[in-house]
């Protein structure tokens, strides 16, 4: 029998939803580490119909990822509603989970049958026994919350631990009363005015806080166990796919030879793979500079102290760009390079190094001071990269865009 998930007070309550964002972000980041490392021609030694597939694929876990960041901005709305800050924190990559059974560690991995049942094993509906994902056993136990201080409490799904969230709303609306309880500014919140998900609407009481949650758990687990669509059916229909593709040519192969690795030692990975590849190396901090950046703008965004419309269209539209033409190329790109000498065969993969742990800008115009700078910085750094002889093409589209990026912040930040 699962614990159930306690929440008694408000700091109870943004605890856990800052739990779930962190859960959210991890999932995200190993979605998009799955979809930089598929391999992109039948140069790469596959067949045109399995580069039809993979191709199939690489759109549906893109999308997935694209719903757990809808996920994530839900889960800062539903803190920010309450009184909370936005929160886009986490530890870095691996990190065994403190609230899962002891097998799983959240950690970035190529797309492989390994990787494909971690997928399923996180989305799986709540009503499915953990034997239904082969490759797991439950461990339960763990500490109960309900008491002054807030303390990480086990969940065995995500569903469980949304559900947990939305006692927790129904118990302190019932106790505060709703309006005492949901005294964030609706204004502070991402909507789709902004990001064009029509899913994503602003919490300002219990039956839209209610809302958000259920849009979460049923892209992810399937609406109360109608899970074909979902995330939970995507991937398994993924997984039956690669098994039998893997059948019929077991030398198949869907991903590069992909390792995820640092160019320094972060303080919070135990034994980290490292970089020996000076080009690699480049571009991979190029790649975690702008993350940063992102989550720099995301936090701005939610904060949105001083801010007008105009400068939200601006974080928004910026935030998109970074992603899709940024992030996105320089993810993939860093797959096709090697590791080094010490690591003969192998390419590169991100780590969405998590390097700043403090992502609060200024308030007012130092805040798009910073941000321009920084976007200058970045160019700057993908210019130089790009004239090394062996410099992948695409720094120099990363260049310009970054470059425009940093002129559309020129009139906000007052130049």
């Amino acid at each position: 029998m699962e614990n159930p998930i306690v929440i008694k007070n408000r700091e109870q309550l943004m605890y856990m939803l800052c739990e779930a964002a962190t859960l959210e972000h991890m999932v995200m980041c190993e979605y998009l580490f799955a979809s930089f490392g598929l391999k992109r021609s039948v140069a790469e030694g596959i067949s045109p119909q399995q580069l039809e597939s993979i191709r199939r694929w690489d759109r549906v876990i893109s999308g997935v990822a694209e719903q757990e960041m809808l996920h994530l901005s839900l889960a800062n709305n539903l803190l920010t509603s309450i009184g909370g800050s936005p929160y886009f924190g986490r530890p870095n990559f691996p990190y065994a989970s403190r609230y899962f059974p002891s097998s799983v560690r959240l950690a970035l991995l190529p797309l492989n049958e390994t990787s494909l049942r971690y997928f399923l094993f996180l989305e799986r509906p709540e009503a499915m026994a953990i034997e239904e994902v082969p490759g797991f056993q439950s461990v339960m136990g763990g500490a109960v919350g309900g008491k002054i201080v807030p303390e990480g409490q086990e969940f065995a799904t995500v569903g469980q631990l949304y559900r947990g969230i939305e006692e927790g709303l129904r118990y302190l609306s019932e106790n505060y009363g709703e309006k005492q309880l949901f005294i964030g500014n609706a204004h502070d919140q991402a909507t789709e005015e902004y990001f064009g998900w029509k899913e994503l609407t602003a919490v300002t009481d219990l039956a839209s806080a209610m809302k958000a949650i259920e849009t979460i758990i049923t892209e992810g687990e399937g609406a109360r166990g109608d899970w074909k669509e979902a995330h939970f059916g995507k991937f398994l229909g993924i997984l039956e796919e690669y098994r039998e593709m893997k059948r019929v040519d077991p030398k198949f192969e869907p991903t590069r030879p992909t390792l995820a690795a640092f160019v320094r030692p972060p303080s919070d990975v135990a034994s980290p793979e490292l970089i020996d590849n000076e080009l690699t190396a480049g571009i991979a901090d190029l790649f975690n500079a702008s993350y940063e950046v992102l989550l720099q703008v995301l936090n701005r965004f939610f904060l949105q102290a001083e801010t007008t419309k105009e400068g939200l269209e601006t974080l928004a539209d910026v935030s998109i760009k970074l992603m899709v033409t940024v992030i996105k190329p320089l993810g993939t790109t860093i797959t096709t390079l090697p590791i080094g000498g010490h690591r003969p065969g192998l390419t590169a993969g991100p780590t969405f190094e998590m390097y700043q742990m403090n992502y609060l800008l200024p308030r007012g115009q130092a805040a798009w001071i910073i941000l321009r700078e920084r976007l200058l910085e970045l160019a700057a750094n993908a210019s130089e990269l790009s004239r090394r002889p062996d410099a992948p093409k695409i720094l120099l589209a990363v260049q310009r865009t970054l470059g425009l990026m940093a002129k559309s912040l020129e009139p906000l930040a007052g130049i």
